[in-house]
């Protein structure tokens, strides 16, 4: 299935347990994580998309991510979650998609975390509110991230940034951010976090 052409426009955001700012956004992901290894947490909602003749509108998907040193250096476990809304067509595409075979910008999470757990079929709700993100998994994550405000009161956004999912991102914390499933417990309260939306296709 991993042939079909596709294409998703929405959003995303993560959290992961770096001081503010992460220092891999800056460093194409070859700086040293602030606390020598990064566990995120990555959420994406789609408001509009497709997978060959499947649509996808509408639907989530959500990524645990634990490398044991700079990401870009790899080693790497990532745990894949889907929508439980989701039909069986349609969670074959998200696999496809957000667990990396389909190519284009979710296809990094391959390359940086090449041991995958078992995917993961999960309740999961994703709000996008000004410059608040929530994501609630019950009983596996609870994360919430808020913009970082500067000038005029309005949330700081970085642009031209190396960022494999997007080049423009906002600067953001987890004011709340918790993930416990398989062997992987993030705690991430505090720490830094980002949002964008999306625009992807394999094309």
């Amino acid at each position: 299935m991993s042939g079909q052409s596709w294409k998703v426009e929405g959003q995303y955001f993560e959290s992961c347990n770096c001081e503010v700012l992460c220092p891999c956004l800056l460093t194409h992901a070859q700086a040293r994580p602030t606390e020598g290894h990064c566990d995120v947490v990555l959420a994406f909602h789609i408001d509009k998309g497709s997978y060959g003749s499947t649509d996808l509108s509408g639907l989530n998907a959500v990524q645990a991510v634990m490398t044991p040193g700079p990401m870009a250096q790899g080693n790497g476990t990532f745990a894949l979650y889907l929508d439980s809304r989701a039909t069986a067509e349609q969670r074959s595409a998200l696999e496809a998609i957000f667990g990396g075979s389909a190519g284009g910008p979710p296809a990094f999470v391959s390359l940086m975390a090449p041991k995958r757990l078992p995917t993961k079929v999960a309740e999961m709700n994703f709000s996008a509110d000004g410059n608040v993100r929530k994501l609630s998994m019950p009983g596996i994550a609870e994360v919430t991230v808020e913009g970082v405000l500067g000038s005029g009161g309005n949330t700081v956004w970085i642009d031209n940034a190396p960022h494999p999912l997007t080049s423009r991102v906002a600067a953001a914390k987890g004011t709340s951010s918790n993930y416990s499933d398989h062997s992987l417990t993030f705690k991430n309260s505090g720490r830094n976090g980002h949002f964008a939306p999306i625009s992807w296709s394999n094309g």
